[in-house]
């Protein structure tokens, strides 16, 4: 029964809009994940119809002192109705259903009949259209072996490079993000081997848009970057990768649950050169030893999620509603703390700030603002120009929503469906170079730091005259 509970408890998450259907499965044990994601992707395909019945069977009003959770009836109803029954021992709460069967099976025929189907099957959820449009995107993880060798891999398996829509078997290599390739929609690679070794990564081709613009430094051991958002850890693994798995990245994530998604998956994907830290990005103070010294920051904060249109969450009827102004108003007042606090750190350079929404207020309206702040002002940061931003990708910023300030044409959209990828917002902040680093204790360290060893020569030097005379 404990499965049944974790289920319920998956749907608890995803009422509360705690993340997306993908984002909160991910934080399973991955021993039981497969199946308690299959049976509440199946319960959401058809939620709609079991509440029906659950309401009109009375079940949750009689059976109250032992089933006292909706999300609880629907996982138990739908294994009783739609499945093989419910896989648990005799016990109160399996017999509560149990006591139901009839009514529960009475109440599902009289809608079939009601909607004039005939089949299950016709009652359950459909998916949104704009997902059969977007590949399947496979990130080839570099830091286990190259994308050469990947491709060798999947044409050995009967793939074939001939575009991903050409076949079931076709897959292409993307022209935008170095190390991605795209397969049919309909392909699944949860049970392939390079998946489950870490040496492919599932991530939207969007979503890889951010690690590749701030561009971090690469195979260099003295390189400082920050995650500051890192859960799931798909971009984190990919800033890893960028890096060659040299210097040192910092990947904060403050859940507790998602902080041991992060680990996971960052053993996984073989990331040796990330720390992984259970801590609020916003508590870290700028100018602490350990951090003062990035140069490299990508923000990905929370946002409504509102251009995702992938192959699970057009099953949560809410994603596809408009979303509430005093959500996002309040969400772009927490994603402008993000930025301005990014830009406290005294020797970052450049700051990459991406949402999956497709809202101006999370995006052009927190960039006009991110740019008249006093942190952006004091440290001289500006947006960096399209020839740095992904220039060949052709749909760009609103300009309408930019309220006078930067240049539009510096930031990335995507539109769910049209661009074959989710909807996605990037933009990449970066500091004049001619803009005076304040000096910080950091800062005259990495000032001295090149004349570190000379200052050791002289004294050599001096004692050794003194000797001498």
């Amino acid at each position: 029964m404990n499965f049944y509970f974790e289920a319920s408890e998956v749907l608890n998450r995803l009422d509360a809009k705690e993340g997306s259907i993908k984002g909160i499965l991910a934080t399973l044990p991955e021993n039981n994940r497969s199946r308690t994601a299959a049976l509440v992707i199946e319960t959401l395909k058809y939620k709609s119809v079991l509440s029906d019945v659950i309401q009109a069977s009375k079940l949750l009003t009689e059976e109250r002192k032992k089933i006292n959770s909706l999300n609880l009836a629907l996982v138990l109803v739908h294994d009783t109705l739609l499945a093989n029954g419910i896989q648990a021992g005799d016990g109160p709460i399996k017999q509560a259903i149990l006591r139901h069967k009839t009514r529960l099976k009475s109440e599902l025929q009289r809608i079939k009949i009601k909607r004039g189907v005939k089949s299950d099957l016709e009652l359950a959820q459909t998916s949104d259209d704009r997902a059969a449009k977007i590949p399947r995107y496979v990130r080839v993880n570099t830091s286990t072996w190259s994308t050469e060798e990947a491709i060798l891999f999947y044409t050995k398996r009967g793939f074939q490079l001939q575009g991903p829509f050409a076949s079931s078997k076709g897959f292409g290599i993307d022209e935008h993000i170095p190390d991605l390739l795209a397969f049919n929609p309909a392909l699944q690679f949860r049970d392939d081997p390079s998946y489950k070794t870490g040496k492919i990564i599932l991530q939207d081709k969007a979503s890889c848009f951010s690690a590749f613009v701030l561009s971090p430094p690469c195979n260099d051991p003295n390189a400082v970057v920050i995650d500051a958002t890192a859960a799931p850890g798909n971009k984190t693994s990919h800033l890893s990768a960028l890096m060659g798995n040299k210097g040192k990245l910092y990947a904060f994530e403050k859940d507790k649950r998602r902080f041991s998604t992060l680990k996971m998956m960052l053993a996984k994907a073989a990331c040796r050169n990330v720390e992984a830290i259970n801590v609020d990005f916003l508590t870290v103070d700028p100018s602490h030893p350990k951090y003062s010294l990035v140069t490299h920051i990508l923000l990905d904060p929370s946002c409504s999620g509102s251009g995702i249109v992938n192959r699970l969450d057009y099953l949560l009827e809410d994603e596809t509603e408009m979303v509430e102004e005093d959500r996002l108003n309040k969400l772009a007042v927490f994603q402008l703390m993000m930025i301005k606090h990014a830009m406290k750190f005294p020797y970052v350079q450049k700051i990459v700030y991406s949402t999956c929404s497709i809202h101006a207020t999370e995006n052009e309206h927190v960039i006009s603002h991110a740019l008249q702040s006093d942190e952006a002002k004091r440290s001289h940061f500006k947006l960096a120009p399209r020839n740095d931003v992904l220039p060949t990708w052709n749909r760009r910023g609103q300009p309408e929503e930019m309220k006078g300030t930067g240049d539009a044409d510096s930031l990335v959209r995507c539109c769910p469906g049209e661009d074959g990828t989710n909807g996605f917002f990037v933009s990449c902040f970066i500091r004049e170079h001619n803009s005076v680093l304040p000096q910080t204790e950091s800062s005259k360290k990495r000032k001295g730091e090149i004349e570190e060893v000379a200052p050791e020569k002289r004294k050599k030097k001096r004692k050794k005259k003194v000797k001498t005379e």
